[in-house]
C-alpha cells in the first residue's frame, strides 16, 4: 500500500477539467485508489467524489493506493499532479 501527501499546484485545483483528467487516469488501474482531504476520503475513480472535496490550489491531498498495479498508478497520478493536471502550475 502506498500512502503519500501531494500538493495541488494548478490554478483551478481539482475542479472540472483537471478532476476529470485525474479520474480518467485513476480508472486505468486495477488498484483501489482513494483521495483524502482533511480526513474525508473518496474514491479516486468517482468524479462526484473528487469534486466534493473542493480541493484548491496549494492544498494538500493524501493519495492511498492498494492493489496489483499500485506503484504504476501512484507514479502516474503523482506525475500528473506535479505537472499541473493538464493546466500547468
Amino acid at each position: 500500500m502506498i500512502v503519500e501527501k501531494l500538493t495541488i499546484k494548478n490554478k483551478t485545483g481539482l475542479h472540472a477539467r483537471p478532476a476529470t483528467l485525474f479520474v480518467e487516469t485513476a480508472k486505468k488501474f486495477k488498484s483501489k485508489i482513494l483521495v483524502e482531504k482533511e480526513g474525508k476520503k473518496v474514491d479516486a475513480k468517482s468524479l462526484i467524489g473528487i469534486l466534493s472535496l473542493g480541493v484548491e490550489q496549494g492544498q494538500d491531498i493524501v493519495i492511498h493506493v492498494e492493489g496489483p498495479d499500485e506503484k504504476e498508478a501512484f507514479e502516474e497520478l503523482k506525475r500528473m499532479i506535479d505537472s499541473g493536471l493538464g493546466e500547468g502550475e
